[in-house]
């Protein structure tokens, strides 16, 4: 029997989560209640998965580039982008964190729901994994995002960055700091067995 696309909702919208895809869960969903893009904006949404926050940044952005190392996310998320008709308004890129990106490219806004889980030396890591796996310490993506990421911001630009007590949320805020940025916690969500969820924010710090 041939695998049937789960369909879920975020923000009044219909979306279609395809096999091997990430599935959104609480980070997306509180993620989502924080995109402040607005007209004229240009928007960076990393590991898009779906396509759920690119989508939301994109009903009001000129233009979203959602980026996923999955292919399987990217054919994803450009169904989705056509369902919810915002599909002329954005581009679809497979690659590792920003490497597909011209450092010539800037945004008013990068969108990051990070994969933070340690795992172990040597696992074997699939497509859908990828949508978790933070390296040996949990920190190997993130910090490797920090320490590039800033480089493509507009002035003024933004930041925001979903991650979770999993891994020291002061580490992210000092990493921040290493490249002159300024993080603040501008939402959490308790989660079962002592694990929180942070959406952090970042800017320069002047």
């Amino acid at each position: 029997m041939p695998f049937l696309p789960k369909k879920i909702w975020c923000r009044n919208l219909s979306f279609v989560v395809w096999e091997s895809v990430y599935e959104p869960a609480e980070d997306t969903f509180l993620f989502s209640e924080y995109i402040d893009a607005s007209t004229g904006m240009a928007v960076l949404d990393i590991g898009t998965g779906c396509g759920i926050l690119g989508i939301l940044a994109a009903k009001k952005a000129k233009v979203v580039v959602a980026l996923d190392i999955n292919p399987n996310a990217i054919r994803c998320a450009i169904e989705n982008a056509q369902l919810c008709k915002v599909d002329k308004k954005m581009f679809f890129i497979q690659g590792d964190l920003l490497s597909p990106i011209s450092i010539w490219q800037h945004f008013d806004r990068i969108l990051f729901n990070a994969p933070y889980l340690p795992t172990d030396p040597g696992e074997s890591v699939s497509w859908l994994a990828r949508a978790w796996d933070g390296g040996i310490t949990g920190r190997e993506v993130i910090d490797r995002f920090i320490h590039s990421a800033h480089k493509y911001l507009k002035d003024g630009g933004k930041i925001f960055l979903m991650q979770s007590t999993l891994v020291e949320v002061d580490r992210t805020i000092e990493t921040f700091a290493e490249v002159n940025m300024k993080a603040d916690i501008v939402a959490k969500l308790n989660l079962p067995f002592f694990e929180t969820l942070l959406l952090l924010k970042a800017q320069r710090d002047k």
